[in-house]
């Protein structure tokens, strides 16, 4: 790529960092694991997997402050501080997790563009609007579609890509504005003919499914390859894109523990929806 076409620390690594932090774990499942967790356990599942990623942040800033990066992300940073053989070890592994990011970003994307244009949904007797039976291939065609379409869009033109995400980057902070200045109308609704049973899960399983929220970060490192200063660029991307997502996801619990009640979080995976 040409040296005028290489991007900064905002547009390389923070930008694309936070928008995979700040995706279908934060919309979809956030609320879920309050509901489930409560407050002080879900402080503690976000501080704790935030020590990792901070930990892993870390380590890869200090790499890149001390060796020359080139293109291929972590890859080249494992590749040339542990050697070729455990590089390409773990680059496979690498290979196979971003592949399994990328299914669970698609999936998450299909669940809600599919309610939005009512695609494989159909109305009941009530004129409710309920999914249909065979909703898992409309999430796939969608998915796959939406994957297509990205694939293109990136191999027309990575600056065309990074302007795209200005664009996601300024619709997620107003939905954030949209969620915190909320009246909650529709979710205070649901409350009043909510049965009170219900079953909740373990930390560990929250955990696990709030873990891969704080991976986010390696997407700034993968453009190391289009930066104009990584030594500058991904340390401070990164430990920036973490640190705001640190803040962001303590900010979110807080706010959907003290707001929205245990039945609506556990059991509405889109409570969150409803009170913006």
């Amino acid at each position: 790529m040409a040296e005028g076409k290489k991007f900064g620390t905002f547009g390389g690594v923070f930008t694309p960092s936070i928008l995979t932090i700040l995706g279908v774990i934060m919309y979809l499942r956030m609320g879920w694991i309050v509901g489930n967790a409560g407050l002080v356990t879900t402080i503690l599942i976000v501080l704790f997997a935030h020590v990792i990623s901070v930990s892993t942040g870390l380590s890869i800033s200090s790499i890149a402050t001390d060796k020359k990066v080139g293109a291929g992300g972590v890859y080249y940073v494992l590749s040339r501080s542990l050697g070729l053989p455990i590089g390409g070890a773990l680059g496979i592994t690498l290979f196979i997790a971003t592949a399994l990011s990328i299914a669970l970003y698609m999936v998450g994307f299909a669940e809600i563009f599919n309610e939005f244009i009512e695609f494989g949904y159909v109305k009941n007797e009530a004129g409710q609007l309920v999914q249909g039976d065979n909703m898992t291939n409309t999430y796939r065609i969608t998915g796959s579609i939406g994957l297509l379409a990205l694939t293109i869009l990136a191999f027309i033109s990575t600056s065309i890509a990074i302007k795209m995400q200005y664009v996601i980057l300024s619709v997620i902070i107003l939905s954030l504005f949209s969620i915190f200045l909320g009246d909650g109308g529709t979710a205070v609704e649901t409350v009043a003919s909510a049965p009170i049973s219900y079953e909740k899960v373990g930390w560990v399983a929250l955990f696990a499914v709030f873990f891969p929220a704080v991976t986010g970060f390696t997407a700034g490192v993968a453009m190391s390859g289009d930066l104009k200063d990584p030594k500058k660029a991904i340390p401070i991307g990164t430990m920036g894109a973490i640190a705001v997502g640190l803040i962001i996801y303590l900010g979110l619990g807080i706010f959907l523990s003290l707001m929205i009640d245990e039945y609506s979080l556990i059991t509405n995976p889109k409570a969150l929806f409803n009170w913006a």
